[in-house]
């Protein structure tokens, strides 16, 4: 996975889907996105593979599904007219979100072939002002200048205007643990976790993101769901949703 470019990962993926997700199909486990029952799911992880983490048919994984139970279940999301921006969009939703018609929706990346804007998230190509829904998951671990980044997404939202901005978070760590002497990939994987990530967030992160000017609420939506369920959808205990909004 980590020598093929991701390009290719991405439009290869879609010849072997159906193959994959007609030969697990089963009743054990459940995708909430398409609502597909499954007997396993796929082993998942650079470093680590889990197991019974990645859906064979939305190639979610536990991060996706609670982000699109939180949405349908909280959220007007699916009902209301809204410019939604969508940095390094998931596979998981960007067909799903690209086909709800009350949304305007953007979507933007340095390298995804899946992306509308190819463009720098330091340095977004867009006015003021311009969003009311802004995802941005699993990016920002990647940026070196992350303050930066966060500061763009808080400009280019709306005054009123939301959104979910996700990372991986080490709770054992109070604050940020980065280095921007440590570049090789053997370091960072060592250091880091991933060999592309350039920091491990601590519990300072939405911290981080109120210095760029958002209200943070921190959500653990798995409190929120059925044991019975949480265990049918594969979902993660104890993720956190950072939900982020940009004052009137």
């Amino acid at each position: 996975m980590n020598i093929v470019p991701r390009p290719l990962l991405i439009q290869g993926s879609y010849i072997v889907r159906p193959f994959i997700v007609w030969y697990m199909r089963g009743n054990r486990f459940e995708d909430p996105i398409d609502n597909q029952g499954y007997k396993n799911l796929l082993p998942y992880g650079y470093e680590n593979q889990r197991e019974n983490v990645l859906s064979p048919g939305t190639y979610s994984l536990e991060r996706h599904r609670l982000m699109w139970l939180y949405l349908k279940n909280e959220t007007d999301f699916f009902t209301k007219a809204a410019k939604v921006l969508h940095i390094a969009p998931e596979q998981s939703f960007i067909k799903r979100f690209r086909n709800l018609n009350h949304l305007d929706y953007t979507t933007s990346d340095l390298e995804s072939p899946l992306a509308d804007v190819k463009a720098d998230i330091c340095d977004l190509p867009f006015d003021d002002n311009t969003y009311d829904v802004i995802f941005c998951n699993h990016v920002l671990e990647h940026i070196p200048d992350d303050a930066k980044a966060m500061s763009e997404l808080f400009r280019v939202m709306k005054p009123g205007g939301w959104g979910i901005l996700q990372v991986p978070i080490s709770y054992q760590r109070d604050v940020t643990y980065e280095d921007p002497t440590i570049t090789s990939k053997e370091d960072r994987r060592r250091e880091f976790g991933q060999y592309d990530h350039v920091r491990v967030y601590g519990l300072d992160y939405y911290k981080r993101l109120e210095n760029a000017g958002f209200i943070v609420e921190q959500v653990d939506y798995t409190k929120q769901i059925p044991a019975s369920d949480v265990e049918k959808y594969c979902l993660e205990k104890g993720e956190i949703l950072p939900i982020v909004r940009k004052p009137l």
